[in-house]
């Protein structure tokens, strides 16, 4: 358990950041390999999403057929840097 502050709410837990950086670290050494992954892992994430009905997301593309679209062209660009 952690201790609250003296107002009684926790203090913010920047986890995001240390997520973002994580992802970095992993596409920095993993390369176009990780970017494929992660573009896959989105898609499908959103795809199932999609199908169950979500239409708009919290993503700055708002429209889930953007960001389907969004992942597709980077899953794509990170397979041509493989080949290439």
């Amino acid at each position: 358990m952690t201790a609250a502050s003296p107002q009684g709410k926790e203090p913010y837990d920047p986890l995001r950041l240390c997520v973002y950086a994580t992802v970095a670290l992993l596409a920095w050494l993993l390369g176009p390999w990780a970017v494929l992954g992660f573009a896959a892992l989105g898609f499908a994430g959103y795809w199932k999403a999609r199908r169950a009905g979500l239409s708009r997301s919290k993503c700055f593309l708002r429209d889930t057929r953007l960001v389907l679209a969004y992942l597709g062209l980077i899953g794509l660009v990170a397979l041509a840097a493989i080949i290439l």
